[in-house]
């Protein structure tokens, strides 16, 4: 038998604290994003080596909310899903009606396995009448491969071929005209349009922008081939100098998501294909999506569990906001009943500068926070000199978006 010669453990140690030291791959935003962190504080977005902040988290989150900031989203899954039976093929999979869905427009929704578990949530671009775009957190090119036998549609993934750009905040609209693209104020929310970018030595190409966003804020999505990203960050960074447009990470993002009410899955719920436990698993009702399910559309994946939890009032879980009273951020905190009886888990959590209110996200177990929304109380642990103190404090269900912006919507888009 042949063997494999061994190796020696210092040669091990420093294979393995050379694994750790190397950085993941960037994206085709990369040499400008490394050009201005500060911070040096990278995270792990779907294999790319994406900045939780670059000079500080806490002025990039005042950046989205009184300027214009710009977000690399080329991590970002992307799927193009194109054919004669394309809308049919995601109409079978998503849980809205995608024929309701027009071209140049874009809709947020989810998709569920059989059981009606949610596997990702996701916009879908539709960008004509037989080409889309789906963008999604979570891989999941076999599934739909799978799941598109029988329909005359490709689908294929173009993460890396397509780079993304969030320019997010109230003077974004501005940016986009001072950088030159010619009626842009005509999109409205949700809309999308194409428009020519010069790429210098690459030629001209074309820009998709869709005016969505994860702040809840006025903001604009752009999508560009990739060979084209570096000309198209120099051609907004340029136009957005006045205008006081910064780069952020994601950490600020996060915050705006939050105040906005906005869900992240694997943080805020479980998508099914990686939870473990059966207890994790949850049903778009149970995560606050249950306004998108259409079933007026016929069959699609989950739907015949999701009437039967519904019609059996087998859903044993629903995703609160929460008002916290005092100022220190319950993020990861316990919810409780009376103080004593353990009812749920706050998922994020933070003091809002806008709403100026501490506020959380927490998955609640039924009837709590459902038809029992009184003496529910969370547990806090806070550095005080030194030393951890545990605190109870009061909180109360309030309605999402715990902000809302008037300018996220205004049309034309106001100009500041």
């Amino acid at each position: 038998m042949n063997q494999q010669p061994a190796i020696a453990p210092s040669t091990a140690r420093a294979a393995a604290q050379s694994h750790f030291r190397t950085l993941r791959p960037g994206t085709p935003f990369q040499p400008r994003i490394d050009a201005l962190a500060r911070t040096n504080d990278w995270y792990n977005w779907a294999g790319y080596r994406a900045p939780h902040s670059l000079w500080d988290e806490e002025l990039e989150y005042f950046a989205i909310r009184s300027q214009a900031a710009l977000f690399d989203i080329s991590p970002m899954t992307k799927y193009r899903v194109e054919g004669p039976d394309a809308e049919a093929f995601l109409n079978r999979i998503t849980l809205r009606d995608v024929a309701k869905l027009k071209p140049g427009r874009v809709h947020y929704t989810a998709w569920c396995d059989d059981e009606g578990f949610v596997l990702d949530d996701g916009t879908l671009f539709r960008l004509s009448p037989t080409r889309f775009r789906l963008c999604s957190q979570e891989r999941h090119l076999p599934w739909l491969l799978d799941s598109a036998i029988g329909f005359e549609v490709i689908v294929e993934e173009e993460t890396e071929a397509v780079a993304g750009l969030a320019l997010q905040g109230p003077t974004s609209f501005a940016v986009l005209r001072d950088a030159g693209f010619a009626d842009v104020e005509r999109l409205k929310i949700f809309d999308i349009a194409e428009f020519p970018h010069d790429g210098s030595s690459q030629g001209t190409s074309r820009v998709t922008i869709s005016r969505t966003g994860f702040t809840g804020d006025l903001g604009y999505e752009l999508f560009v081939p990739a060979e084209h990203a570096l000309s198209l960050w120099d051609r907004l960074m340029l136009a957005g100098e006045l205008r006081g447009i910064r780069a952020i990470g994601y950490a600020a993002l996060n915050r705006a998501r939050l105040e906005a009410g906005l869900i992240v899955a694997n943080a805020d719920f479980v998508t099914a294909v990686h939870a473990v436990r059966p207890n994790r698993l949850r049903m778009p009702d149970e995560i606050g999506l249950g306004f998108m399910i259409d079933f007026d559309k016929g069959h699609f994946n989950g739907r015949r569990a999701i009437v039967s939890a519904r019609a059996k009032k087998r859903l044993r879980h629903v995703l609160v906001g929460l008002e916290i009273e005092g100022n220190i951020p319950a993020e990861h905190a316990m919810v409780y009943y009376r103080k004593s009886q353990e009812v749920g888990l706050v998922s994020a959590a933070m003091w809002s500068p806008m709403a100026k209110r501490n506020i959380a996200i927490a998955s609640l177990a039924r009837p709590f926070g459902d038809t029992i929304v009184d003496d529910l109380w969370v547990e806090i642990y806070a550095m005080r000199e030194l030393q951890y103190q545990k605190l109870m404090k009061r909180a109360k269900v309030v309605p999402r978006p715990f902000i809302k912006l008037d300018r996220r919507t205004a049309n034309p888009p106001a100009d500041f």
